[in-house]
């Protein structure tokens, strides 16, 4: 998948705000045709993680880039994707 988009979401176990953010991230892939490569990351699995995003999940990357923290904004989500 060389042309997918790499989205990494950090993440941790029970929180609701994660699977929603998953859940748009995927909800909005399907509908532009966009190919991800959706990786959570459970900040509770690694000491300098917990320490870096704290309770600050979902935080999620786009290519590397932050780009949301709590909430995926759908609309603007799909621009990012429409453009590329």
């Amino acid at each position: 998948m060389s042309d997918a988009v790499e989205v990494t979401v950090y993440t941790r176990e029970h929180c609701h705000l994660c699977e929603e953010a998953i859940e748009t991230i995927r909800r909005v892939a399907s509908a532009t045709g966009t190919p991800v490569d959706l990786e959570p990351v459970d900040v509770d699995g690694d000491a300098a993680l917990c320490e870096r995003y704290g309770e600050r999940v979902p935080y999620v990357t786009i290519d590397g880039r932050p780009a949301y923290k709590y909430r995926v904004d759908a609309d603007d989500l799909r621009s990012r994707f429409e453009s590329r």
